[in-house]
């Protein structure tokens, strides 16, 4: 069985000013509130943001860099603040608020990123099913495969894809996963299949 937890950087800039992507660095008092998170795991992976980077340092982690974990692409509207894109396009802004199958000029929608984090939770599952598999047959089929333990520091959006896939929700859902900075989420993978897990 693989674990997965899922942890979301620390607040930057862009997140409180609601700057659409851009790749700020964290705020100094989130990078030492992580430092209270204790996680543990075999596998560490990060999205390729600095705050992503400097969040999992803070944690005592050396991740591997993953560029399929990166937050979602905005194309033109990269590093702008919402605020301004409403008053410069209102139409275009509000249509791709209400309809995440819409995507900015040159982005990516709602769908292409839940795809593009199912496809890298895919690949985790089966690298892993097929360590226990190696396992079992270095066993001669006597025991069970040690738990997978995995964490991936990324940014919040890529946390409510994860989660909106396993839970198989519409990408319209996504203005109901409010995910902070330093959330933790954690999911759990059996026979290929994705779950939440509470507790």
């Amino acid at each position: 069985m693989t674990s997965l937890t899922l942890v979301a950087h620390a607040l930057t800039p862009a997140l409180r000013g609601l700057v659409l992507g851009g790749d700020a660095a964290p705020d100094p008092a989130g990078v030492e509130a992580a430092r209270e998170l204790k996680i543990v795991a075999d596998e560490v992976y990060a999205g390729p943001e600095t705050a992503a980077s400097a969040t999992a340092s803070a944690l005592g982690l050396a991740p591997v860099v993953v560029p399929a974990l990166r937050d979602r692409e905005y194309g033109d509207w990269t590093g702008r603040e919402l605020e301004e894109l409403l008053e410069a396009s209102p139409g275009a802004v509000a249509t791709w608020l209400e309809r995440p199958h819409t995507a900015p000029p040159g982005g990516e929608t709602e769908n292409d990123v839940i795809t593009r984090v199912a496809d890298w939770l895919g690949d985790l599952t089966r690298s892993g099913d097929s360590a226990a598999f190696g396992e079992a047959v270095d066993n001669g089929g006597r025991g069970q495969a040690d738990r997978r333990t995995v964490a991936a520091v990324v940014h919040p959006a890529v946390v409510r894809a994860a989660v909106l896939y396993v839970l198989d929700a519409p990408a319209e859902s996504l203005r109901h996963v409010d995910v902070r900075p330093l959330s933790v989420v954690r999911l759990s993978a059996h026979a290929g299949s994705w779950s939440l897990t509470f507790g």
